[in-house]
C-alpha cells in the first residue's frame, strides 16, 4: 500500500475547473482528461488548473480551456460553484471554483490524446470530487432548460423542431414532445421561424420548418417553469 500523500502547504491553493457539456451522438457528454500521475492516476478529471496572479476566475478557466483542450469559443459560460472541503484533495488543501460551459451541436474542438468526451450518464472513474461536480453541472443545465433560453448554447444556428427536441431529450434525460416544446418556446418568445424549410429525408414526409433562437445569450423566459418527464 502506498503511503498517504503529505500535504505540502497549510494555505489553500485556488484552482478553476470546467464542466464543458455538449450533446454528441445523441448523448449529453462532458470533457475529461485522464490523469497520468498520482494522486488518482488513471482516473478522469475536469479540465482546469491553478489561478495565476492578477487574473480573474473566468480569465483563468478560459485560459486553461484554450491551452489544454482548444475550447476557445463557448456558447455559454457561467460560474457553477465553489468546492472547499479540506479533504477533497489528498495531497493539498485545494479550493476549486467550477464553471459550466456549453458547446453547440456540430462544433468539434481539438482535444489532446489524454482527453475525451465522456457520456454524463455513464462516467468513467473520476478523480477527487469531479464526478459530483459534473452531475452538478448537468443538473444546473436541466434547471435552466426549464426556465430560460439556454438551449441556444446547445443548438446550432438553425434547426428543425425535431432536431431541437432531440437536444432537449439528451440534456434532460427524458422524452419531450416536439409539439409541446415548440408551443412553450414560441409562447415565451425564445425561438422564431427563419422562413426556410428543410427538405424531407429518406423517410419522406413534408419539408420541416426551420427555426432559430431569438437571442444567443442567456435570458430568463419563465422563472417558474419546469420541463418534467411525461406521465
Amino acid at each position: 500500500m502506498s503511503p498517504k500523500p503529505q500535504r505540502q502547504s497549510t494555505r489553500p491553493v485556488q484552482v478553476t475547473l470546467a464542466v464543458v457539456l455538449q450533446v454528441r451522438r445523441g448523448r449529453l457528454s462532458t470533457l475529461l482528461w485522464q490523469r497520468a500521475l498520482q494522486p488518482c492516476a488513471g482516473a478522469w478529471a475536469l479540465p482546469g488548473g491553478r489561478l495565476s496572479a492578477g487574473e480573474t476566475l473566468e480569465e483563468s478557466i478560459r485560459r486553461h480551456l484554450a491551452a489544454k483542450v482548444d475550447v476557445r469559443e463557448l456558447a455559454h459560460l457561467e460560474q457553477l460553484g465553489t468546492y472547499g472541503d479540506p479533504g477533497r484533495h489528498p495531497a493539498e488543501w485545494e479550493i476549486a471554483t467550477a464553471y459550466l460551459g456549453l458547446v453547440p451541436l456540430g462544433v468539434d474542438p481539438h482535444v489532446p490524446s489524454d482527453t475525451a468526451w465522456q457520456p454524463v450518464d455513464s462516467l468513467p472513474p473520476t478523480a477527487f470530487d469531479h464526478g459530483a461536480i459534473v452531475l452538478a453541472g448537468r443538473d444546473r443545465l436541466r434547471g435552466k432548460l426549464s426556465y430560460s433560453n439556454v438551449g441556444f448554447a446547445l443548438a446550432p444556428e438553425t434547426f428543425t423542431m425535431a432536431e431541437l427536441r432531440d437536444l432537449y431529450v439528451a440534456a434532460l434525460g427524458h422524452e419531450v414532445s416536439a409539439t409541446n416544446l415548440k408551443r412553450v418556446l414560441v409562447r415565451r418568445g425564445a425561438i422564431e421561424p427563419t422562413g426556410e424549410r428543410r427538405a424531407a429525408g429518406r423517410a419522406g414526409g413534408r419539408p420541416a420548418d426551420v427555426y432559430r433562437f431569438r437571442e444567443r445569450r442567456l435570458a430568463i423566459t419563465d422563472p417558474f417553469a419546469a420541463l418534467r418527464p411525461p406521465g
